[in-house]
């Protein structure tokens, strides 16, 4: 695709307050793919001012209206889904079969799902003598990361729309040509001048200033920890709605008599996919102490079908991580888990491969609760292998970090997996190998985050609640 040297504010492609600019960097190759514009302050306000100006005739729409609009954004994500995936891939790094399938497949999936929701969703109920309403928050900010580029920008931007909001979308600075992509396909599938509006820039500068402008009435952000805690006290300090999905550190229980073959293999999928840049991935894998050598076989030979290489290629399973700060971090941290004692089955932190952001498919097996790798994001392809004794034992090893986004439980039967489940702080759990729901609510306990994003729940985060006494 063709950067666009602009904003997209208001309907139009507009020139950027300032000169400054953010170079895509392919991470296969290290070469720079595109550009576009670091946007400031000023950029940020024009495209406030431009989603409140639009505010009250999208919020004024009837339901079924805006349900075809974003039934329109689906069709045309569909009608380009090749070359969305081919620039994700180019940004990002991850392997084309999984841009397509995933990257792409899933937002189309979650757009569906709200062209659906909206279209006979009840924005009001009778209750008593009261009819309560539930009208649109208003304007929102949407901030999103690059490690699901298109999927993130999909999941706050189709529930926004169906609940009536306005937007303005400042994404991640490796990533923004696809958001770039997604403002051409509102463009195309006619959604309203000012609706939906495009800021590229830096985290630092834009996302700070979209996060603390006054004319925001909630921020939803997606990212680490640590920003959102920043995100969260900016907008507290201004008494403005956030929700947020943040890091994760999630674990995959194995209980005995569990299909063992099947549980580590699809694990090790789990933490391979998209080079581990997953906030959800299951990199802690826990395992009874009467399986777990057999379990750390089992995964140093799956481990082994995930060659790294030129994502675009067929045989290619683990493509680079995003940038060299991200792969510097990952190697750190594999260095960390060696020095505290963990023991090297798979990987390293030696690089692969002579050029790119490369990270060695890792298998951490010896590892302790306290170690760092089994208590920080790590966020690459790195999965550490812990050792229990009992169920209760299992349950304080999942529960004992901060986090609490997803999880897994494999046992031998549905009844036994659900009950320990059930006891899991965590706000999603695989049953035996369950799949991605677009209509589930995701989101997380603890510091995994405030609010839920897709399906019903999803929605409910973009309205706000008003009752009429009768």
């Amino acid at each position: 695709m063709k950067a666009h040297d602009g904003m997209y504010i208001g309907g139009a492609w507009r020139p950027a307050a300032g000169r400054d600019r953010i170079e895509v960097v392919n991470p296969t190759d290290e070469q720079v793919i595109g550009g576009v514009p670091a946007g400031t302050a000023d950029d940020v306000d024009a495209a406030v001012r431009a989603a409140r100006a639009a505010l009250p005739g999208w919020a004024a729409r009837p339901p079924a209206e805006r349900a075809a609009l974003i039934g329109a954004l689906r069709d045309v994500l569909v009608a380009r889904k090749s070359e969305i995936a081919e620039t994700i891939t180019a940004e990002l790094g991850t392997t084309l079969g999984f841009a397509e399938a995933v990257h792409v497949g899933a937002p189309i999936g979650v757009a569906t799902s709200y062209a659906e929701l909206a279209a006979g969703y009840s924005f009001e109920e009778r209750l008593g003598n009261s009819t309560v309403l539930l009208e649109p928050v208003g304007v929102v900010g949407a901030i999103t990361p690059w490690n699901y580029p298109l999927h993130q920008i999909v999941a706050k931007v189709a529930p926004a729309l169906a609940a009536g909001c306005t937007l303005v979308l400042k994404p991640a600075e490796d990533t923004p040509l696809t958001a770039q992509l997604f403002a051409e396909a509102v463009h195309e599938a006619g959604v309203p001048a000012g609706v939906f509006n495009l800021v590229t820039g830096t985290g630092s500068v834009a996302g700070q200033a979209l996060a603390g402008h006054e004319g925001v009435d909630l921020v939803s952000f997606t990212g680490s920890t640590a920003v959102g805690r920043q995100i969260g006290a900016t907008a507290g300090a201004a008494i403005k709605r956030v929700a947020l999905e943040l890091g994760g550190k999630s674990a995959n229980v194995i209980l005995p008599g569990a299909d063992l073959a099947k549980a580590v293999s699809t694990g090790v999928a789990d933490v391979m996919r998209n080079s581990g840049q997953s906030c959800n991935a299951l990199t802690r894998m826990l395992v009874h102490r009467d399986q777990y050598d057999e379990a750390v076989t089992l995964a140093a030979a799956a481990v082994a079908k995930y060659p790294t290489g030129d994502p675009t290629q067929p045989g290619t399973r683990v493509g680079p991580v995003v940038n060299a700060k991200q792969r510097d971090r990952v190697r750190a941290y594999i260095v960390k888990g060696v020095e505290e004692g963990a023991r090297l089955v798979a990987g390293g932190p030696e690089a692969p491969h002579e050029q790119g952001y490369f990270v060695a498919p890792t298998v951490f097996a010896d590892v302790t609760p306290e170690m760092t790798i089994a208590q920080e994001e790590i966020f690459g392809p790195v999965l550490s292998i812990l050792r229990y004794e009992d169920e209760e034992d299992a349950l304080r090893i999942a529960n004992g970090t901060v986090y609490g986004l997803s999880g897994a439980v494999w046992a031998a039967d549905e009844e036994t997996a659900v009950a320990f489940a059930r006891r899991m702080d965590t706000g999603q759990v695989d049953i035996n190998g369950g799949r991605f729901n677009v209509l589930a609510p995701f989101g997380g306990y603890k510091q995994s985050g405030v609010g839920r994003e897709l399906g019903p729940h999803g929605l409910a985060e973009y309205l706000q609640t008003k009752s009429l006494q009768f």
